[in-house]
């Protein structure tokens, strides 16, 4: 049985094996949980514009792959919040786990020849999403899915940590930034997760304003989608330096990150 505070709404019960603690449709009829699917922007607008600079730019398929893939992950979030149908809710988490493969290959791959490929680590990562995918549903267990999502995180924290330690040390600010955004988005998806009917019936006694504030799977969306934004220019930043372009970082209207690459000096 649903919580009280939750209404009925226009998708239905939900089908999905998580409710978030957002109360579902409270804010519109027309949106399950209207915060944790709004947050989402930050993972669909900031990737698709970094996409359009790849294009542009002329750089490596990977890295424009990173993007979309980003943009995948926020589209099925926002399907998933919206609905909370369960065929959303794997839009929402096996893109993920795919974004996260292409992460790994771009970020382990940032010191080869330009337009190299490795096939065995694609293939191993290609393996890796099948495997993972298959299992997860047959079991349709989400700790399978948040153990697995939480391997390949580790595996790029572990090379971001090489490569500004022994490789360019001066990146140390871009990457740890990165990290940390996706660090607290974690520790405030657990708070969420674990004082839930804390935070629920807070909630009752607060202005829906600082209501929206408690919602604290939307700031999971947000700082982790901005972490991986970061992390996807981190990558992106390693990769240009080593092949002798001339990177530098600008911020859009004074606030937003950027990359702006420019072609290797002709000696």
């Amino acid at each position: 049985m649903a919580p009280a505070a939750d209404r009925p709404g226009y998708w239905g019960s939900p089908t999905s094996t998580l409710d978030w603690c957002e109360e579902n449709y409270a804010v519109t009829t027309y949106v399950a949980e209207f915060w944790n699917t709004v947050s989402n922007l930050i993972m669909i607008l900031p990737p698709i514009c970094g996409a359009i600079q790849m294009i542009q730019d002329g750089l490596e398929t990977r890295y424009l792959a990173a993007f979309l893939g980003l943009t995948a992950v926020g589209l099925g979030s926002w399907c998933f919040h919206m609905t909370l149908q369960y065929e959303m809710q794997l839009l929402d988490e096996l893109p993920m786990i795919y974004s996260c493969c292409v992460f790994v290959y771009c970020l382990y791959e940032c010191f080869k020849h330009r337009n190299s490929h490795n096939y065995l680590l694609a293939f191993i990562l290609i393996l890796f999403s099948l495997i993972v995918t298959t299992v997860y549903l047959r079991l349709k267990e989400p700790v399978f899915h948040q153990v697995m999502y939480g391997l390949l995180v580790s595996s790029l924290v572990l090379r971001s940590v090489y490569i500004v330690t022994w490789v360019y040390p001066w990146l140390r600010g871009l990457a740890y930034t990165s990290l940390g955004l996706f660090l607290t988005g974690f520790i405030l998806w657990n708070l969420d997760n674990i004082f839930c009917d804390t935070w629920r019936e807070a909630r009752q006694k607060m202005p829906p304003v600082l209501g929206a504030v408690t919602q604290f799977h939307a700031w999971w969306h947000i700082l982790t989608g901005l972490g991986s934004y970061l992390h996807i220019l981190f990558s992106l930043y390693t990769r240009t330096l080593y092949l002798k372009y001339r990177p530098r970082v600008k911020f859009l209207c004074g606030i937003w990150p950027m990359i702006l690459v420019e072609p290797p000096k002709k000696l």
